[in-house]
């Protein structure tokens, strides 16, 4: 059976062209959009988890760049038995020279140390430390414009987390100014995880204003990675539609073309169950190398989409083994449905009738 399904595929050469075309631009769309919807959800939660078990944001708030929380409730904080370490942190965006829009991280003193300096000092008051993603873009690397204001650029960092590289980190009384907050969130880390419930409790007596929880449940359950993943997942369905069809298509024009193939051997004894597995062979071994094909030019384009300088390291992706083969699964799937109607038909054909017709 596999060695018909290769002959025929070789046989069927527009055919097979169209259909392994078709499965390796699906397939990349998909790779691609859930590659790089999970790796903005993936860069953002390692910076809030690099620096915190607990987050403390303003209750009732959908989004941190919305979120007010009082910095003094820092000194407080500091004072719980189990709390290693307590910082504040904001995060907004402001253009910046030609960059229409460049993420701003405002920190307190003791968070300055999650930034990597590759040049000259951590920022004082009305001074920057600028990420290396931007740096080379800028025209005057001694200082920069931010909402109207001077800030003289006191250093160059790098971060492990892409989008941070192409962002600006400032003291916390400066971004605070900006953005008129005291800080969008408070990280907290723990001495000893097993205490992080009653830590928790602690913090959330000291105001209802807040909200306090574990860095992880808040990232299961925050409002724009839900957002996120929803629009990846539709965009991936359409590609996913998209493609059964264009399959579907092509698998019955070409099932049309074969007609006097397919009479023939069942003139000869082959039963309708075989016909039809062959049909399915072949779409499993198309959508296999479609597949491969297609993992190789996302690896290609995400490498590429990383490096480009307008992108300022903020669009990232990462292919994990567990989407890949959540990819692969979809893909034999398509393939199949998209191949299992037209296959059906051309087990029913009748040898007698194309006998008739002479093989037209």
């Amino acid at each position: 059976m596999f060695k018909y399904s290769l002959q025929a595929i070789f046989a069927n050469k527009l055919k097979t062209f169209l259909i392994y075309i078709s499965l390796t631009f699906s397939i990349s769309a998909i790779f691609l959009i859930m590659a790089i919807s999970n790796g903005v959800i993936d860069m953002y939660s390692s910076m809030i988890k690099s620096d915190g078990d607990i987050i403390v944001t303003q209750a009732k708030i959908s989004d941190t760049f919305f979120s007010n929380v009082d910095v003094k409730l820092l000194d407080e904080i500091s004072t719980i038995p189990s709390v290693k370490k307590a910082s504040a942190f904001i995060v907004g965006a402001s253009p910046v020279e030609k960059l229409p829009i460049v993420a701003i991280y405002g920190c307190s003193s003791n968070r300055f140390i999650n930034y990597t300096l590759n040049s000259g000092d951590y920022p004082q008051k009305d001074e920057v430390i600028v990420g290396k993603s931007i740096y080379r873009d800028l025209k005057d690397k001694s200082k920069i414009i931010i909402a109207d204001k001077i800030f003289k650029i006191s250093g160059v960092y790098s971060s492990k987390i892409g989008f941070e590289n192409g962002g600006i980190v400032m003291n916390l009384d400066d971004a605070g100014a900006i953005f008129n907050k005291s800080a969008s969130m408070l990280l907290i880390n723990l001495k000893n995880l097993s205490q992080m419930d009653s830590v928790i409790n602690q913090i959330q007596s000291l105001s209802s204003k807040i909200e306090v929880k574990s860095t992880d449940t808040f990232i299961d359950n925050y409002n724009q990675f839900k957002i996120i993943e929803k629009s990846s997942f539709v965009i991936s369905l359409v590609a996913f539609i998209m493609g059964l069809i264009t399959i579907g298509a092509i698998m019955s024009i070409t099932v049309n073309q074969r007609r006097d193939e397919f009479g023939i051997i069942k003139a000869l004894g082959i039963s309708s169950f075989k016909i039809i597995l062959g049909l399915i062979v072949e779409s499993i071994i198309l959508a296999s190398i479609g597949f491969i094909t297609a993992l190789v030019i996302s690896y290609e384009a995400l490498e590429f989409i990383s490096t480009l300088p307008s992108l300022q390291g903020y669009v990232n992706g990462e292919i994990s083994f567990d989407m890949a083969w959540m990819i692969f699964v979809t893909t034999l799937s398509m393939t199949i449905l998209g191949s299992i109607i037209p296959a059906y038909s051309a087990s029913k054909i009748d040898p007698i009738i194309l006998i008739q017709r002479g093989g037209r």
